[in-house]
């Protein structure tokens, strides 16, 4: 792979295996009485529910995941990488801010709509000027491909907030929602890592870059 560190790779495969898996196991854990077409996922994170270490250590996997993919996403325009990073800041803070077993949270409520929010336009956000060696801009970081998610994680989002309001399986619009944001920086991270011309970038064990320049022989 080019362009992309090692690190930024694995952190960005996890990230989506940590969500899902947390979620999964908890709620088979808490038996047939959790629908999860119905019930959220922060309702298996309420302060005193079964198992809730699961879901707890999911979502702050998650947002560390998040910081060290926007690190290493080089790439990408600069406040597209913040709103990454944010967005796992977001995760954590929902991970140590868990809502009652009933009724609601405003400090909870605010940071997952704060984290679904960035997570929501990061994409656009990630666009920028910037290009790869040779002029090529990875796909998933031209304006159509990332107009187009930003527009349907939002569209996502607000989903979310009218199923709450008990128009809609408000759990599986949550859980599509959130797999799908889980899943979108592994794939820019592909799009980048396999979108640079062949020989142009090189990478280290470290995750630094090489010049394999032709044109600059010995340079390193």
């Amino acid at each position: 792979m080019r362009v992309i560190p090692w690190w930024a790779v694995l952190s960005s495969v996890c990230a989506p295996a940590v969500l899902i898996g947390g979620w999964v196991l908890a709620g088979l854990l808490r038996g047939p009485g959790y629908d999860p077409a119905a019930q959220t996922i922060s309702s298996l994170e309420a302060d005193g529910a079964p198992y809730r270490w699961l879901i707890v250590g999911g979502l702050a996997a998650l947002g560390v995941c998040h910081l060290v993919t926007a690190l290493g996403l080089r790439p990408a325009a600069l406040l597209g990488r913040i709103a990454l990073a944010g967005g796992g800041v977001c995760s954590i803070l929902v991970a140590l801010f868990p809502p009652p077993l009933s009724g609601g949270s405003l400090r909870h409520g605010v940071v997952v709509g704060l984290g679904f929010a960035l997570l929501s336009v990061w994409p656009w956000l990630a666009v920028g000027l910037r290009s790869q060696p040779g002029g090529i801009r990875p796909w998933a970081l031209r304006p159509v491909p990332a107009l187009l998610v930003s527009g349907s994680m939002l569209a996502g989002a607000a989903w979310f907030l009218i199923a709450l309001r008990g128009h809609g399986p408000a759990g599986a619009v949550e859980r599509v929602l959130t797999t799908t944001q889980s899943c979108w920086p592994f794939i820019v991270v592909v799009s980048c890592a396999y979108g640079a011309p062949a020989g142009a970038v090189g990478m280290r064990s470290g995750g630094g870059k090489e010049s394999l320049d032709p044109r600059r022989p010995g340079r390193r």
